[in-house]
């Protein structure tokens, strides 16, 4: 499960703290009522760096040879919340050699020791939930050559946290927070014996759950594809923890599992990837895929369309689009991006076209940065986003507010290929415009034609863009349309300026052109991902003009070279998917 969700971190409020205390009372689980599965996975390159005293949590490293990590120095809330998360467990167990192993379990005596009576800053319901799922998933693993002591204080560990999450599951925040704690309680009630009779219960309160949370089409409100992700995974873990314990399945689960599986396989690249926007990241490699396979839905929306989004595909290309305004509720306008009609493109496994992504891990500055219109793929007028950030919120969470109301989508079929066509009234307010956007793919995938319209529709929309462009902007509103590029490609102007061709490791060439009614530009960008200590530096193709009428109209194209085969057998191996 990822680590790199943005969302205000939580810390036990009183009420969590006496229950924490509480709980340590009551019956102990003697054993499990059927062998629990390592349904969890990790990265074995972040358990490597962990076992060599590499700890890298919410964006930072601390580096301590000792090993001892609950002895680490440091003072951040998201660093520590990650630790006590456990999810460094799905690391180790990911190596699972010997000395692993043996790091794993003098992690978990040491929490167990430390934390164990209700003390410390995990007792919070998502944090608890993560941490006790964990400690499930992987018990296999940490009671390998373990004594009967330590064993009785596992399990007793688990007892006494799914009690905790049985009183305080109703008080971790709607969405993500609330799925972990309640999947957590119900795979831990399901599995701990004899077993609690509080499973019914929670079961109950996961199916409401799923029916007020995952929408008709499997979506979600914050519009985060790995949100939507890490969701999922926890549904198919608690559908495989009834089959399990001989239960019926829960037909509400099951149905949100099959209502989110084609929204998933819309938002997957042709890497295998999920779609960066809103937030979210492309996904621990193989996770997305693990879990599609594991529920057995294959087909995906029929129109392109998902949860806002849209998506084109063509011969071993995709390109998806966010097609919708950005959340309004509370929770989701705290990580939404002014992203709307931003658009990735990937080329069988290489990203060509990117979202800047969400610099949550790099601090305040790089996270209001991130969900700024310019840090996407997509026209900004006059360097402004599309939204703008408000200024109540939690922390470091600022909502995003007065962005586009209205985004009216249209998929049809081109003479080859497939055409996008959306438009947004975000800039409109202050200038009368509306940006329109049409995108079309080929069937092979080798080429995509856009334009980028900014034109002022009704008589009162001229009127606003006439009395703005008299009284502040006479010359024309500037504009740029910006494509920000994987830094795996290496970009160089060509033809005099005109194009801009773009090579891929995997040999590939594509050809950036426009029609010559902008400025084209190369100019620095930057990629931001989770394991790394900071931004990578990367490339990005700007058209600059000016929108002096009521209509300006800017057509460009992205298309492989003609000597680019057809078919390339992409051999060049990408690095280890964590960076210090």
């Amino acid at each position: 499960m990822s680590d790199s969700i943005p969302r205000p971190v939580t810390v036990p409020g009183v009420m969590d703290r006496v229950i924490a205390r509480w709980t340590t009372l009551g019956p102990s689980a003697r054993e499990f009522a059927t062998p629990p599965d390592p349904r969890s996975f990790g990265s074995f390159a972040k358990g490597r760096q962990l076992m060599a005293g590499n700890f890298m949590f919410a964006g930072a490293l601390v580096e301590d040879s000792s090993g001892e990590i609950w002895s680490l120095a440091t003072t951040d809330a998201a660093f520590e919340a990650e630790v006590q998360g456990f999810t460094w467990l799905d690391d180790l167990s990911a190596v699972a050699d010997l000395r692993a192993r043996e790091l794993a379990q003098r992690w978990i005596t040491g929490w167990i020791r430390r934390h164990g009576s209700g003390t410390g800053p995990g007792w919070t319901p998502d944090l608890t939930g993560r941490r006790l799922i964990r400690m499930i998933h992987h018990a296999d693993f940490a009671l390998q050559t373990q004594d009967e002591t330590a064993r009785r204080a596992y399990m007793r560990s688990l007892s006494h946290q799914t009690r905790f999450l049985s009183r305080r599951w109703t008080s971790a925040a709607p969405g993500l927070p609330r799925f972990e704690a309640l999947c957590a309680l119900v795979c831990a009630a399901l599995i701990l014996s004899p077993a609690p009779a509080r499973a019914a219960g929670a079961i109950r309160a996961l199916e409401k759950e799923c029916a007020d949370r995952i929408d008709d089409t499997g979506g979600i409100v914050s519009r985060n594809p790995e949100e939507l992700l890490e969701i999922f995974t926890l549904l198919t873990w608690t559908h495989a923890a009834l089959g399990d314990a001989g239960r019926a399945p829960s037909v509400p689960v099951s149905d949100a599992i099959a209502r989110i599986a084609p929204t998933l396989r819309t938002l997957r690249h042709a890497d295998g990837g999920l779609a960066r926007f809103h937030g979210g990241g492309r996904g621990i490699e193989g996770q997305l895929d693990h879990a599609l396979a594991n529920c057995g839905i294959k087909h995906r929306h029929s129109d392109g369309l998902s949860m806002g989004y849209a998506r084109l595909s063509g011969g071993r290309t995709s390109v998806i689009i966010d097609a919708a305004p950005p959340a309004e509720d509370d929770a989701g306008a705290l990580i939404a991006h002014a992203s709307t009609l931003a658009f990735e493109l990937t080329s069988g496994r290489r990203p060509v076209v990117v979202n800047c992504g969400s610099g949550i891990s790099f601090g305040i500055d790089w996270h209001r940065a991130g969900r700024a219109t310019p840090s996407h793929s997509t026209l900004c007028l006059q360097g402004q986003s599309s939204a703008r950030l408000g200024t109540k919120g939690r922390g470091r969470f600022e909502p995003l507010i007065d962005g586009p109301e209205h985004v009216p989508v249209r998929m049809t079929r081109a003479d080859d290929g497939l055409r996008f066509q959306a438009g947004h009234d975000g800039y409109m307010p202050l200038t009368g415009l509306t940006h329109a956007r049409t995108l079309e793919l080929t069937s092979d995938g080798r080429a995509m034609a856009g334009e980028d319209l900014l034109i002022a529709i009704e008589d009162d929309h001229k009127r606003r863009f006439d009395s703005y462009t008299n009284l502040s902007k006479p010359g024309g509103i500037p504009f740029q349309i910006r494509f920000h590029l994987h830094p795996d490609v290496e970009a160089q102007l060509d033809l005099g300026g005109v194009a801009v061709s773009l090579a891929l490791k995997s040999g590939e060439l594509w050809v950036f052109r426009h029609d010559g009614s902008g400025e084209l530009r190369l100019e620095p960008s930057v990629f931001l991902e989770k394991n790394r200590l900071k931004p990578r530096a990367t490339t990005q193709i700007v058209l600059s003009s000016l929108a002096k009428d009521h209509a300006t109209r800017v057509r460009w194209s992205l298309s492989k070279a003609q000597d680019t085969p057809v078919s390339i057998r992409d051999l060049n191996r990408d690095g280890m998917d964590v960076a210090l």
